[in-house]
């Protein structure tokens, strides 16, 4: 592995660690005692450390030459387990509806399918430019929904809670509108590789 896919593993790490502490709560024994105010400041180094490491891993690769297929592959599945991790535990928090979630799920299958059909076309298909513009909607539905989660584990939500809980819903379905563009775009790139292919 390079550089660049070592800093992109890290994600793979960092995306269960998120997991247990947001849901400590829920995988503890019932006799253990928990407390989520010092979670807060944990999650939120997890959580930033995973977006840096999504920044700077291609820059790494492409700094030393280093960019290959197993990167262009490897980056957006960490990315995919990365998301569904963080989704699924605010959709298990009730900050973000369970549809929505479900959609963006099937889109990253997607993806992650017409990924394989393009490796037998002997093309690594990376991350476009509509997969990239989600991942921006990623993040800032990530920071809204971990706002509210924040006001809410640290007893100071009231109206604050409400307002960062609508933030990241809003942010949540551009992101599915933008991710199903993103698919759609996705898809077209198949196609023409098809047609490509056959010629």
């Amino acid at each position: 592995m390079t550089l660049a896919d070592k800093v992109t593993a890290v994600r793979l790490v960092f995306a269960p660690c998120f997991f247990i502490v947001y849901l400590l709560h829920v995988v503890a024994p019932f006799w253990v005692p928990i407390t989520t105010s010092w979670t807060v400041p944990v999650l939120w180094i997890l959580f930033f450390i995973t977006e840096i490491t999504d920044l700077i891993d291609g820059k790494i690769a492409r700094s030393r030459k280093e960019v290959s297929d197993f990167g262009k592959l490897f980056d957006p599945f960490a990315d995919t387990l990365v998301w569904i991790t963080f989704f699924l535990c605010f959709v298990a928090d009730r900050i973000l509806p369970v549809i929505p979630f479900l959609v963006i799920l099937y889109r990253e299958f997607g993806i992650l399918f017409l990924r394989n059909l393009m490796l037998k076309r002997g093309i690594a298909m990376g991350a476009r430019k509509g997969g990239k513009i989600k991942a921006f909607a990623y993040m800032f539905t990530g920071i809204a929904a971990l706002l509210a989660s924040s006001v809410q584990r640290l007893g100071i939500g009231g109206p604050y809670f409400g307002i960062l809980r609508t933030t990241a819903l809003a942010f949540f379905i551009i992101s599915v509108l933008i991710s199903l563009i993103s698919f759609a775009d996705y898809v077209s790139v198949y196609k023409q590789s098809g047609k490509a292919e056959n010629k």
